[in-house]
């Protein structure tokens, strides 16, 4: 089965309504805001999906540009880019040695009876077969490789939260897989949400308007809001608000009595 940041020919995608926009510009790097539904670098498969990556160099007149990590095509938020190779090399070690701090929101079913949580739980393939029929499909299992995440509700509304998620790790779906770990499936997420079969049903038919109903957004609501690292005796903070689509998601949802 294929990665959900690249489906087949025959799943069409819904086009972007947002364009990138630079939140820092420093001599070394950018942050900038990648939107929902751009991939952060191009993708051979996926040619008729924008990519940040290109977006930015065609703006700036930088070829040099590059990514020292990614953002899946779903997620927006803060994604860093370099401006030549002796920063990527300095985001290279930055991020080997775990001094670049990534925060993210998330929007999720459920309301957890817990203010502040850490799940240690190692992740790796859950394994086809029960109600599993996705490849990619990660989970908490026994013989996982090392996961670490810091959770915190940040507020809550009428069957949702807004959990803070802060990743020790960088694992494959790590949030996702956590969240759904704690049964707090993600709104709008196609692998990890509360239908295990939507990912399947978009893989054949795209994202149509049935699949949006069914998921509740055309997209998982995770949203990377601040990014923090060491830059040249300074620690650089970078923060990007609630991605309009899930700002407005969450708006809409009924206040707590």
């Amino acid at each position: 089965m294929t990665a959900p940041d690249a489906p087949g020919p025959r799943a069409p995608l819904l086009p972007p309504t947002e364009r990138p926009r630079v939140i820092v510009e420093h001599p070394d790097f950018y942050v900038v805001h990648k939107p929902a539904l751009w991939l952060t670098h191009p993708v051979r498969a996926r040619v008729d999906v924008p990519d940040l990556l290109t977006f930015m160099q065609r703006t700036t007149g930088e070829p040099d540009l590059a990514p020292p990590h990614r953002l899946d095509r779903e997620t927006s938020g803060a994604q860093l880019l370099t401006r030549d190779r002796e920063a990527a090399q300095r985001f290279f070690t930055l991020f080997k040695t775990h001094l670049v701090g990534k925060t993210y929101l998330a929007i999720v079913h459920g309301s957890p009876d817990w203010e502040r949580r850490t799940l240690d739980g190692p992740l790796g393939d859950l394994g086809l077969g029960g109600a599993n029929r996705i490849a990619i499909r990660q989970a908490v299992v026994p013989d996982g490789k090392p996961a670490v995440t810091d959770f915190r509700v940040v507020a809550r509304r009428a069957g949702h939260a807004l959990i803070e998620a802060y990743p020790r790790s960088g694992r494959l779906h790590q949030i996702r897989a956590h969240l759904s770990h704690l049964g707090l499936p993600m709104v709008g997420d196609k692998l990890y949400g509360r239908d295990p079969d939507v990912f399947l049903a978009f893989m054949e038919t795209g994202q149509t308007p049935e699949l949006t109903a069914r998921l509740g957004l055309a997209r998982q609501a995770l949203h990377a809001a601040r990014v923090a690292f060491p830059w040249a005796g300074t620690q650089v903070v970078a923060e990007v608000p609630l991605a309009p689509d899930l700002q407005a998601y969450w708006d809409a949802l009924p206040a707590l009595p």
